[in-house]
This record gives C-alpha cells, sequence and structure tokens, in this order.
C-alpha cells in the first residue's frame, strides 16, 4: 500500500490547526472562580443588592497587561481628541468612539488596579479628515489586534476584558473606514 494514501490533505490540515488554535484561545480565557457563573457579573452583594466591583487583579502578567491596554487606550483617547479638534465636522462621528474609550479606560483601570503611565507625544495627524479618520481606523485595528493576542497570555476577567477591548476596537475600525464623505 503507497504511503501517499495516509497523508491528510493541505485542507485537513489547515482546518485541525485552525480549530485547535480556536480551541486554545478559548480555554485560554476559561479560568474562572468555581463559584463564578461565567458571566462576568459579580453576584449580588452589595448593602442594596447590587453587585461589587470584581477587586483588581493580583496576577503580574494581568496587570501588565492591562496596565499596557490602559496605556494604549488612552493614548488613542487623545488621538480621537486631537482629530475632533482639528477637524470640528467629524465631532459627531467621532462621538461614539470618544464615549466608548472612555468607558474602556475606567474599566481597564478598575481590573488591573493602577493608574497607566502618560502616554508620550502622539504622532503629527494627517492633512485631511478623511485620512485623520482613516489613520483612527488604522490604529483601532491595530489595537484590535494586539488586544486579541495579550487576552490568549491571561485568563479570568483579564482576558475577558482584553477581548471584549479586540472587539470592540475592531466594531470601530470598520465603523471610522465605512464613513469616507466627511471633508
Amino acid at each position: 500500500m503507497p504511503n501517499h494514501a495516509l497523508r491528510p490533505s493541505r485542507r485537513a490540515v489547515l482546518t485541525t490547526a485552525t480549530l485547535a488554535a480556536g480551541t486554545a484561545v478559548l480555554v485560554t480565557g476559561c479560568d474562572d472562580d468555581p463559584g463564578d457563573s461565567g458571566t462576568g457579573r459579580t453576584p449580588p452583594g452589595g448593602k442594596d443588592g447590587t453587585p461589587e466591583p470584581a477587586p483588581p487583579s493580583k496576577d503580574p502578567a494581568a496587570v501588565a497587561a492591562l496596565t499596557t491596554a490602559a496605556t494604549q487606550v488612552e493614548q488613542i483617547a487623545l488621538r480621537y481628541s486631537a482629530v475632533g479638534q482639528a477637524f470640528p465636522a467629524l465631532r459627531t462621528q467621532l462621538a461614539s468612539g470618544v464615549k466608548s474609550r472612555a468607558a474602556h479606560l475606567a474599566k481597564l483601570k478598575e481590573i488591573g488596579g493602577s493608574e497607566p503611565p502618560q502616554p508620550g507625544k502622539l504622532p503629527a495627524l494627517p492633512k485631511t479628515a478623511v485620512a485623520a479618520l482613516n489613520d483612527l481606523a488604522v490604529r483601532e485595528q491595530k489595537l484590535s489586534v494586539a488586544h486579541a493576542t495579550a487576552a490568549t497570555k491571561v485568563s479570568g476577567e483579564a482576558a475577558r476584558l482584553l477581548a471584549m477591548l479586540a472587539a470592540a476596537e475592531s466594531q470601530l475600525a470598520l465603523t471610522l473606514g465605512r464613513k469616507k464623505t466627511a471633508t
């Protein structure tokens, strides 16, 4: 019997590799407490029955990943502000991104338990509104990849938060990239 009949097809190998990678990503983020429902929400326990916020992470890898993410989110939030000031006609278009970034930064500080270092000097803005939107879209997409990658290296609440950031950034990138009619 020839040996070539026992070799899997290229498609089978790629499918298996993709499924294995996806499973590894899913398993990496699944280090919940046994009493946790898996929803990411703390059960009622406050004085008035409201959920108590999760305590800041003590895992050094998670704290480092969340601090890095907070610095990156603060930098892009400043970028949104600069674009809005340079191109006032874009402010309405940028409003959801500005609001999302503020909420993301607050959550990163809460879960990470630390203030991010001050971001460095921002690169110069593009000369046109369309180029500025495209620049923001590219930056959001790059952050999406960075935060998705970081989410695979930590677990629990930190992994969920980083994955949520990645999803939000991907969506913002698509939204910003689509609206090219501004002047």
